[in-house]
């Protein structure tokens, strides 16, 4: 299997326009292509793809300590080990566990000297495997979503991936969530290949140079796309780039077509093939399928 992560650093990039792009070019020389959308939070590639409604939906459970009393001395261990404050105790009251701020990890479970941690289940969110096909060919887009008001990213992100190697691809496309934290580099951590997505802007360049510190300090091999090219000063990333380590450099430049896409909910490619943009995104597909080839 191969591997290939799309993220940004920030969001707003057009790192989804990418990696729903390159998922649908590349899935007309691969059969077995699976694109994951590992921002929880704000998960959009159905909607770029034109996907009314997602399929096959499965609960993300998480591990969920309950105390029973009868065997609870209240010696207060579990409150310590937990570094998220999910557990608290008044005094020599027994603990009280607040579910959204628990992450799952057992260390109350194993820690507890006298076995009073029973297991429960906490729904975080779900996944979701959706079909998606265009001119007969099709490609699964595997989804995760937090329910409102979860905070924990990085479990969600774990098991929706886990979900996506269930079905065994060719190809793994995962869209990385925005920002440098532990559920965007678990997005790419075993990718073979990491594909930033930035914009010539300052922001663009204050978060590609975080997003770079990342992959430099996984040693992951980088491609580097610029998109909106033309709308501000490309020379305010080549001062960020002289820091870091970048094979290659592609250009996306600046589309109303784009624009259009995403008002209509039309893959940009499918239905707007001549534009700048869409031309840009197939020299950046034939290019993958060469890597991947070799």
């Amino acid at each position: 299997m191969t591997s290939i992560a799309v993220t940004g650093g920030k969001g707003g990039t057009g790192k989804s326009l990418v990696a729903t792009s390159l998922a649908t070019l590349l899935s007309k020389n691969i059969d077995d292509l699976v694109l994951v959308d590992a921002d929880l939070e704000g998960p959009n590639d159905h909607v770029i793809l034109g996907i009314e409604e997602l399929e096959n939906r499965e609960p993300i459970t998480l591990f969920l300590p309950m105390i029973d009393t009868t065997k609870c001395t209240r010696c207060g261990v579990c409150v310590k080990i937990c570094d998220t404050g999910a557990l608290f105790m008044a005094g020599k009251a027994y603990p009280i566990v607040f579910p959204r701020l628990c992450s799952g990890c057992k260390a109350c479970y194993y820690a507890c000297p006298y076995g009073a941690i029973r297991g429960a289940g906490h729904i975080l969110g779900y996944t979701y495997v959706t079909p998606v096909c265009f001119g007969g060919r099709c490609f699964k887009l595997v989804t995760g979503m937090l329910i409102e008001g979860e905070e924990h990213t990085p479990p969600g992100v774990y098991r929706t991936l886990q979900r996506a190697l269930e079905l065994k691809p060719e190809l793994l496309i995962v869209d990385t969530g925005a920002g440098t934290g532990n559920a965007v580099s678990m997005g790419f951590r075993d990718s073979d290949l990491v594909i930033v997505v930035t914009e010539p802007t300052p922001l663009g360049a204050h978060d590609l140079d975080s997003i770079l510190e990342v992959t430099d300090a996984m040693n992951k091999q980088v491609w580097l796309v610029v998109n909106k090219y033309g709308i501000g000063d490309i020379t305010i990333l080549e001062t960020v780039l002289r820091r870091h380590r970048v094979e290659k450099i592609f250009h996306i430049p600046y589309d109303k077509a784009v624009v259009e896409a995403y008002a209509y909910s039309k893959p940009l490619i499918i239905h707007y093939p001549s534009s700048p943009a869409s031309r840009a995104l197939m020299k950046i597909s034939d290019e993958l399928m060469g890597w991947i080839k070799h």
